[in-house]
């Protein structure tokens, strides 16, 4: 099977938790752009220093290192048959940074699974799993501007590929081999 996608969602809405899911059902490998720092920070590489450097200090990453840590990922032999990627693009730049890696490669989006939630929902949310993992800074109103600030810089990208007729939209809410479930059946389409 051959799979190209990308997974949208607000912070909560069970992006890692479906991201591994999916992209085992897919046969796919799921690149999270976490992963992807942490494994150039752990590798030593010159990415990965710079990335250090911000990461260290509490800042973001900037989009040209993230761009260019995904485009090294995205050249590796495991993502011939496809990939899920799961954090990125995290704005609009980054789908035009990402539609280039694409495009330089002969390769297209296949398609973006926004998978969606009720705002008071995510919030009860991440406040239950903050508790659970003793995650003391995981506040609600730390939680509530983290939702803030997906609705100002990463929702407008689910506008994007709606306009390219490439975004598919799941309830996120649910039992996870409910939520999973509805995934796969909404991305059958535009999979082969």
């Amino acid at each position: 099977m051959s799979a190209r996608l990308v997974l949208l969602g607000p912070p909560g809405a069970g992006k890692g938790t479906q991201a591994v899911r999916l992209a085992e059902s897919l046969g796919v490998p799921a690149i999270s752009t976490g992963d992807i720092f942490r494994a150039n920070i752990k590798g030593g590489t010159e990415l990965g220093r710079q990335v250090q450097e911000y990461t260290s200090a509490g800042a973001l990453v900037p989009d040209e290192l993230t761009n260019a840590m995904v485009r090294d990922r995205l050249a590796e032999p495991d993502v011939e048959g496809g990939f899920l990627l799961d954090g990125y693009p995290r704005n609009v730049a980054q789908v035009a940074e990402l539609d280039d890696i694409l495009t330089s490669t002969g390769r297209s989006l296949d398609v973006a699974v926004e998978i969606t939630a009720d705002s008071a929902a995510v919030v009860d949310r991440l406040l239950k799993r903050a508790e659970i993992e003793g995650r003391a800074d995981d506040t609600e109103s730390v939680v509530r501007h983290r939702l803030d600030v997906y609705a100002e810089q990463t929702a407008p990208i689910a506008g994007v590929y709606a306009s390219r007729d490439l975004l598919v939209q799941v309830d996120g809410i649910g039992a996870v081999d409910e939520v999973t479930h509805r995934l796969l059946a909404a991305i059958a389409p535009y999979v082969d």
